[in-house]
């Protein structure tokens, strides 16, 4: 029995060293950040850590806010913000726990994108700022605006996330999981097989792009730096949004929003017109345009069709 047990003790010592150095050869591969970097970054030191944004142009003030999916940063935006940044002062942030922005080891939660938003717009661009936001960020966006109306303007939202899907709650399993997901070795070697090269790739192909021959290398390079730099730290935003920590009940708030609200929908994003009913049924004054032969990231694929649809909004 003893004999045993010291064979197990052994072994599993072994296996996790093993799964460690597997953990380090992976990171090793993806820690260069040099898809990420912009002569225009700068960094507000926020309370919860480092905010990198990029700041350019002049005019009424824009900001940019990318989605929650894995890999997500500013540079979603890459596209669109210099024709952004002809008329308007343009901001677009790596929210905390993605891109180049600090990533602590703590629960990420809508309230605290919420609060980050606020204290942006605030303390940095200084003025009534318009937003565009995409996907699962929207939810900030309107939580945002319900909580602080005067720092708002104008929102547009690329292909928000369906409003029944941003109100799951955290389950059982969905707390297990990123419990799972923040353990030092097994909870990184799970989180290096989520954001595999081969996989990033196959969301581009099958979610964001409706033409995969318009999916650049660096795209894809951009979303593995993003996902894994500098360390395993980008992991914990990661199981807080599996987790459905960042999700939030928004359909008080958008009832009450009197803001101009636009919608950009790519025309082939699954379930679309189904999820931009139901953001009418709560508030009526929501204006939507559908960018033709395009999915999720319409800015990434078609980006002067974006434009000049943003441009009719805020301008």
């Amino acid at each position: 029995m003893k004999r045993k047990l010291q064979t197990l003790v052994i072994f599993s010592g072994f296996t996790a060293g093993i799964i460690h150095i597997i953990n380090r050869i992976e990171n090793s591969l993806y820690t260069s950040n040099k898809y990420l970097i912009y002569s225009e970054n700068n960094y507000y030191e926020w309370r919860f850590g480092k905010i990198r944004y990029i700041k350019k142009g002049t005019g009424s003030p824009v900001l940019l806010i990318h989605d929650l999916s894995l890999g997500s940063s500013v540079y979603e935006f890459n596209r669109i913000i210099d024709k952004l940044s002809e008329n308007h002062e343009v901001y677009a942030i790596d929210l905390l726990g993605y891109g180049l922005s600090d990533k602590p080891n703590i629960t990420y939660t809508n309230f605290l994108y919420v609060q980050l938003v606020i204290d942006f717009i605030k303390n940095v661009i200084g003025k009534k700022a318009d937003i565009i936001v995409t996907g699962d960020s929207v939810q900030i966006a309107i939580m945002a605006c319900h909580n602080d109306p005067e720092v708002i303007r104008h929102m547009v939202f690329i292909n928000p996330q369906n409003i029944y899907e941003s109100n799951k709650i955290p389950s059982k399993q969905t707390k297990l999981f990123k419990l799972l997901l923040d353990t030092p070795i097994l909870g990184t070697f799970i989180y290096n097989l989520f954001s595999k090269k081969e996989l990033i790739e196959k969301k581009f192909k099958n979610k964001y792009f409706c033409d995969s021959s318009k999916i650049e290398e660096k795209d894809i390079l951009s979303y593995m730096k993003a996902a894994h730099f500098p360390d395993y730290s980008s992991k914990y935003a990661f199981s807080s949004y599996i987790g459905k920590y960042m999700n939030a009940n928004i359909v008080h708030a958008l009832k009450e929003i009197n803001h101009s609200i636009s919608i950009i929908a790519g025309e082939e994003e699954k379930n679309i017109h189904n999820t931009i009913d139901n953001y009418i049924y709560y508030n009526s004054s929501i204006e939507t345009i559908f960018i033709k032969n395009s999915k999720h990231l319409p800015h990434m694929e078609m980006g002067d069709k974006t434009i000049e649809y943003i441009k009719i909004f805020i301008d």
